[in-house]
């Protein structure tokens, strides 16, 4: 049995050197284009894997799509969607409580006026990603236009994926924004978070804006990026397993904060035992976890072969 183990764990030590280690993948997209295109030239400069999202009744929209476009670069339409927040909002901001046609109207104006777009995502809009009668009037429109939707998770309950069951679109989800403060530090912070959730999970999106601490900070580093980390376009991520955070049965957020749930789990008293527990040794750890492999089914297969080449 010594002699049989030995082979295991030499097969197995084998199996992870000849196997070769995946490339984790990071998709940078960077939001807000349309209104500064001298920086933003800066960012069309970068490698054309960085892809740009183009908010659509911007001055410098067409031009700017079209540029990044036939520089290699993905462009996506960046629309407004209304936020929990009172701020000022773009033209053509999508409401929940907008019409289907309405919703519709906005999108196919938003497609004419970014061309050579394959997706979109949303700028703000925790208001609007949060409500799923909302969002279902918003994928019913996108799937007309075979663009994937990015949900910028600006609130944690988007009902994106929910409101996509049934339609052609596929959600994709960032996972960091890069430039919450404009300071360089912290943006290189964020950016090293993206490489190590790509390593992690095999990918990651992270989501910047046309600051010049930004522009400064990606010129640095998506030239350095680790010898595991290949830079992606988010539409090479479109079937990549996604996990939806939406939370059904939601009273309405109060005050402009983020949904809380209507009953929300408060625990459990701990479970208090009479006497103390017994110490579980290291000895005995390793003797279940022993007893465990050698009467997995996989194990008695190969042992049972083992035999045979005897």
């Amino acid at each position: 049995m010594l002699q049989f183990r030995q082979i295991m764990f030499s097969l197995a030590a084998a199996i992870a050197v000849i196997t070769p280690a995946t490339a984790g993948k990071l998709a940078i997209v960077i939001d807000d284009f349309g209104y500064r295109p001298q920086t933003e030239n800066q960012i069309i400069a970068l490698p054309p894997a960085i892809s740009i999202a183009v908010l659509p009744n911007a001055p410098h929209a067409r031009e700017m799509a079209t540029k990044a476009h036939n520089s290699g670069h993905e462009v996506l339409i960046h629309l407004p969607m209304a936020p929990l927040s009172k701020q000022p909002l773009e033209k053509d901001t999508l409401r929940p409580e907008m019409s289907s046609e309405e919703i519709e109207r906005i999108i196919r104006e938003s497609v004419n006026n970014v061309p050579n777009a394959v997706g979109l995502n949303n700028h703000m809009g925790s208001a609007m990603t949060s409500n799923l009668f909302g969002m279902q009037k918003v994928m019913q429109a996108l799937s007309r236009y075979n663009l994937y939707f990015l949900d910028s998770m600006t609130i944690g309950n988007s009902q994106s994926m929910r409101a996509a069951a049934g339609t052609n679109v596929k959600v994709i989800k960032r996972k960091v924004f890069l430039d919450d403060t404009q300071n360089e530090a912290d943006i290189r912070a964020q950016f090293n978070r993206a490489v190590a959730l790509a390593q992690r999970n095999g990918s990651a999106i992270a989501i910047g804006h046309p600051h010049p601490s930004t522009v400064r900070v990606l010129q640095q580093m998506v030239y350095n990026l680790p010898a595991d980390i290949t830079l992606v376009r988010p539409s090479s991520l479109l079937n990549e397993p996604q996990v939806d955070t939406s939370r059904p049965n939601l009273v309405p957020p109060k005050n402009g904060t983020p949904d809380a749930p209507r009953n929300p789990f408060r625990g459990v008293k701990l479970c208090k035992p009479k006497q103390p527990l017994e110490p579980v040794y290291a000895s005995r750890f390793f003797s279940v976890l022993d007893e465990s492999i050698t009467q997995s089914t996989l194990v008695q297969y190969i042992k049972l072969q083992w035999q045979g080449w005897k």
